[in-house]
């Protein structure tokens, strides 16, 4: 078992559209989980706070300025070379234009799409509580943008 002190934190956000469709991410080849599906993100660094982190990994992988909503429940998740700790935000998009710099393709889904992509393990309970809060709405009720 992993010691809990090698715990790697990283966050995610839940991008959500006008349409109730979330932005997923294709990791590409030659990283962690490539050809696997994600809500994009990566590690927090020392000096910030999990916000901080998820708005510089969405600007710097998608070059998109976000605001972020509320924070999803956080998931433990044991991969075969390390555990992570996974904070999700749902989140909208403030301005920007989507470039993918860090993934190799993207996909807006609705919740009852989710099921049509290979995820990410650690992902998989975030779109269980996507669906369950969901329910054919949006997490939010409306997205400004």
């Amino acid at each position: 078992m992993q010691n809990l002190a090698a715990m790697l934190e990283v966050v995610c956000g839940v991008i959500e559209n006008e349409a109730g469709e979330f932005l997923s991410c294709l990791r590409p080849p030659g990283k962690h989980l490539a050809g696997l599906w994600e809500f994009p993100g990566g590690k927090i660094d020392a000096d910030e706070s999990p916000e901080q982190a998820l708005i510089r990994e969405l600007d710097e992988e998608l070059a998109l300025e976000i605001q972020v909503v509320k924070p999803l429940r956080p998931v433990i998740w044991h991969y075969e070379s390390l555990t992570i700790r996974l904070t999700p935000f749902h989140c909208h998009i403030v301005s920007g234009h989507l470039q993918l710099r860090a993934h190799t393709a993207c996909r807006w889904l609705s919740p009852d799409d989710f099921g049509d992509l290979p995820w990410a393990a650690a992902d998989l309970p975030i779109l269980a509580e996507i669906r369950s809060r969901a329910g054919g709405a949006s997490l939010h009720g409306h997205v400004e943008m």
